[in-house]
């Protein structure tokens, strides 16, 4: 029953209103992907059962750990579009694949460094739940983006 509840939140957090890329005055970040960062912590707030003292720890480790993580998707996602240019030439291009590659390695590294910070905080139980909910936030997404055709998500960008 719990976790119909909190994916029912989470929708609602991430669904409640339109996306549209304006600033947010706090943060920088268009509203939607404010919207969708509040939903993700919604979810993941609900779903571990954190304690006081284990929220204060793991949301430091997490925000940490997250920013990290997406700048070496950030970078993968510009290699992958600099690798779709037509006028590059093979050499480019495999250098390019040698750096996705590279930079796949680090996010493997970063995750097993941060797995180690996070047994610290919180229990092998709510990690493997972390691991599952940021899944399950993940298929929520794309099946929203499926059904809206993605414009309003697409324009944060």
């Amino acid at each position: 029953m719990k976790t119909i509840i909190s994916i029912i939140i989470a929708t609602a957090l991430l669904f409640s209103t339109d996306c549209k890329a304006q600033d947010d005055a706090n943060m920088g970040l268009p509203k939607g992907k404010e919207r969708i960062k509040a939903a993700k912590i919604g979810l993941i707030t609900n779903r571990l059962n954190l304690s006081e003292e284990q929220a204060k720890t793991f949301w430091t480790i997490f925000n940490e750990f997250e920013s990290k993580r997406g700048e070496i998707r950030k970078s993968i996602r510009q290699i992958t579009i600099e690798s779709r240019n037509l006028t590059s030439s093979d050499e480019r291009i495999l250098a390019g694949l040698k750096e996705i590659l590279n930079l796949k390695q680090k996010e493997v590294d970063l995750e097993k460094e941060y797995q180690a910070k996070f047994l610290k905080a919180i229990s092998a139980r709510q990690l493997s739940e972390l691991y599952k909910t940021e899944q399950l936030f993940n298929q929520m997404l794309v099946r929203k983006l499926r059904k809206d055709g993605g414009d309003d998500l697409r324009k944060d960008k």
